[in-house]
């Protein structure tokens, strides 16, 4: 029984009846209790207004710090001064402006010398649109989708919107995906697994021979189970790589399913614009790309901003200095590490997966908040004994937070050393 009020009365169908009024109860459950990363940002936003914005250092949220790149705003400016309000503003075809999907795929054949076409590109309302229009389309009630864990926790909040199933495996010891543990995991009901490389929260990127095994594994899953398992790659940390290659997925296994957003690599997180790429030599390629077209329709998803959209093919190839990034990086995992704390170092994205000293990932984000530190348990990343810090932070801010992290690991009685 899901109790709210007196007032309120919960049928057997995940109903909720109030003073007549019927809604859903997973939705108002959604709409109750933010996730955890919201929840500490917003206490954030609580604490600093009651001791000062620089008394809080806030690691909670993967909100960009570092600008857009300068073509950003230049291409806007000139699009404003030369086109139509009605062309600007107005609504482009529902799979996206035909002009914008073909620079995309044309971007795509030559970046990563994958042929591809406009005809199976979908320009979305960021990558959260991506991944549900896409798990929409490609699963049915009582399916099931694996996640690698740690994940992204809004999978299961999309999958299960779905009436799907989530079923996470864990990701072995150096946070890559465990190929004997997803084979045992697949069977008669799952649709796709979906993967994150650059991942958030390790920052662990995927390498080419983990993909080549898992394309292998799910080629020869397909063909036992008697169905396409697809892969789903959400891939919005894509150009946030420090000296590693990110493999393109669709060159390894044809029956993947690309989401990408532009939140990261053009640091523009609130203007929501992205894409699906499908495979075009997936089973089925035309079928999946309409069923995602239709499940965008039913979701309400007309078309993505289309200022957005027309500032995408002048920036193909653009992004936001990485560098800074990396220098944040660089920073805060050398600090930790010589304090004594135990530091994924991360490949890409711009996330670090700290160990809890005493094994308990909500412990530690606990006694973080006495020195104002602000970090994610792992929990709420589908395991435990880790926590999230964001460094996607202005470098000043890290800078500042390190006597914090070193009175933190005072309190365990870390003793500092190297970890490589």
């Amino acid at each position: 029984m899901y109790n709210i009020s007196k007032s309120v009365y919960v049928n057997s169908v995940n109903i909720i009846k109030m003073r007549g009024l019927m809604i859903n109860k997973k939705m108002h459950l959604l709409g109750r209790e933010r996730s955890v990363i919201r929840e500490i940002f917003e206490y954030g936003r609580k604490r600093k207004s009651e001791i000062g914005e620089n008394a809080v250092f806030d690691f909670s949220l993967g909100n960009p710090s570092v600008p857009a790149p300068a073509e950003v705003n230049r291409e806007i400016r000139r699009l404003l001064d030369t086109e139509r309000d009605t062309v600007l503003h107005g609504y482009t075809s529902a799979a996206g402006a035909p002009e914008v999907r073909e620079a995309i795929a044309n971007y795509i054949t030559s970046k990563h010398c994958f042929k591809t076409s406009s005809d199976f590109i979908y320009i979305t309302v960021g990558a959260a649109a991506a991944l549900t229009s896409t798990l929409t389309a490609i699963t049915n009630e009582g399916d099931e989708v694996i996640v690698i864990a740690p994940y992204f926790p809004e999978y299961k909040v999309f999958i299960e919107r779905c009436g799907a199933k989530t079923v996470s495996v864990m990701a072995d010891c150096d946070f890559q995906p465990d190929i004997a543990a997803i084979e045992n995991a697949i069977n008669e009901k799952t649709a796709a697994i979906i993967i994150n490389s650059p991942n958030n929260p390790t920052g662990a990127v995927i390498t080419e021979e983990k993909i080549k095994a898992l394309a292998d594994m799910l080629t020869k899953k397909s063909r036992e189970i008697g169905h396409t398992v697809y892969l789903v790659a959400d891939e919005p940390y894509r150009e946030l790589a420090y000296g590693v290659s990110v493999p393109y997925i669709p060159c390894y296994y044809k029956n993947t399913i690309v989401c990408y957003s532009y939140s990261k690599s053009l640091s523009l997180p609130g203007e929501r614009i992205g894409y699906v790429a499908v495979s075009p030599e997936a089973d089925y390629a035309r079928d999946v790309y309409l069923a995602i077209l239709g499940a965008g329709r039913a979701l309400g998803y007309v078309c993505a901003p289309s200022l957005m959209q027309r500032i995408l093919p002048a920036l193909m190839g653009a992004s936001a200095d990485v560098e800074l990034y990396n220098q944040n990086r660089i920073l805060l995992y050398n600090a930790l590490t010589n304090m004594g704390y135990t530091a994924v170092k991360p490949d890409g994205a711009f996330y670090m997966f700290v160990k809890s000293p005493s094994g308990d990932a909500g412990e530690l984000c606990e006694r973080a908040k006495r020195h104002e530190l602000l970090i994610v348990p792992s929990d709420s990343f589908g395991c435990g004994g880790y926590a999230r810090i964001s460094y996607c932070v202005a470098r000043e801010e890290i800078e500042r937070a390190l006597p914090a992290f070193a009175a933190l690991a005072e309190s365990y009685g870390l003793k500092g050393r190297k970890n490589d």
